[in-house]
């Protein structure tokens, strides 16, 4: 893998699928979201995406959408947009469909992925991968006890205190992108205080990322290799008003061609919602 693959390819899998983050834990209410944010290396331009959310009584609907911006265009093009639905159980997130579209200068792929109760029952990818022999196999195990990268992206924070504290860093999350296993585990680290463009205000709880890989990746890839050797990634996480819900407002990726950041310009959260219709995050 080149060098710039290693750079641009974690950077807009986060811009479009915000690395997976997430997991499902107890109660939350009725919210939505309504964020944009942008993805810089070094302090330039490179990307900017959409986030829409919409979490009611019995369902939820969440949708990014990303594309490359700025002088990156001179080298490398791409956009994408994955999406995500399920069921809300007893305060619990339960996906159920995700799909994701990646577009660059070389390829296009359409991913699905269908789960119910935590299995993956269902994986596509158009056009399919080609056999990779050194590619670790992914079992029926590794298929159980997992969520989707977007439905992972909301995180719900047990107990009556606010949800911004140090227990919102306090997981270890199970994730299934269509092709790997990989857990990331979170750590507190400290708290910070954000303000956007249009909407958030106030702190946001910092956590340390850690990636491990399981199954279905190439050992020896380096993007891999970067990634699990990587101590210093972190993630910032901001309030759904009206929820249990926590979400990413920052991502923080340190990267051989300096830091990666992707960070909300627009964090527009309301309380309140109605069913969930199919939902869209188009790029102004």
């Amino acid at each position: 893998m080149s060098s710039g693959r290693l750079v641009t390819r974690p950077l807009l899998c986060a811009l479009v699928a915000f690395l997976g983050l997430g997991a499902v834990a107890p109660a939350m209410a009725q919210g939505k979201l309504d964020a944009r944010y942008t993805a810089t290396l070094s302090g330039i331009p490179i990307g900017r995406g959409a986030w829409v959310i919409d979490i009611a009584d019995d369902q939820y609907t969440a949708a990014a959408s990303g594309t490359t911006a700025g002088i990156v265009r001179l080298f490398a093009s791409g956009q994408g947009s994955s999406a995500s639905r399920g069921h809300v159980r007893r305060g619990n997130l339960l996906p159920s469909t995700y799909a994701s579209s990646l577009t660059s200068d070389k390829k296009s792929e359409e991913l699905r992925i269908v789960l119910q109760n935590g299995t993956v029952k269902d994986v596509s990818v158009e056009p399919p991968s080609p056999p990779q022999p050194e590619r670790l196999p992914v079992t029926d195990a590794h298929r159980r006890g997992v969520t989707d990268p977007m439905s992972a992206a909301l995180m719900t924070v047990g107990g009556a205190a606010q949800p911004i504290g140090t227990e919102a860093c306090a997981r270890t999350l199970p994730i299934f992108d269509g092709r790997m296993r990989f857990d990331l585990q979170l750590a507190f680290k400290r708290f910070e205080t954000v303000k956007s463009e249009r909407g958030y205000a106030g702190p946001v709880a910092v956590c340390a990322v850690t990636f491990t890989p399981i199954a279905g990746y190439i050992p020896d890839r380096p993007a891999i290799v970067y990634l699990a050797r990587q101590r210093d990634m972190e993630i910032w996480l901001a309030p759904l008003a009206g929820t249990r819900v926590v979400v990413p407002y920052k991502i923080v990726i340190p990267t051989p061609f300096g830091l990666g950041v992707l960070e909300a310009t627009q964090f527009v959260a309301t309380s309140g919602s109605t069913r969930p219709t199919p939902t869209s995050a188009r790029i102004p």
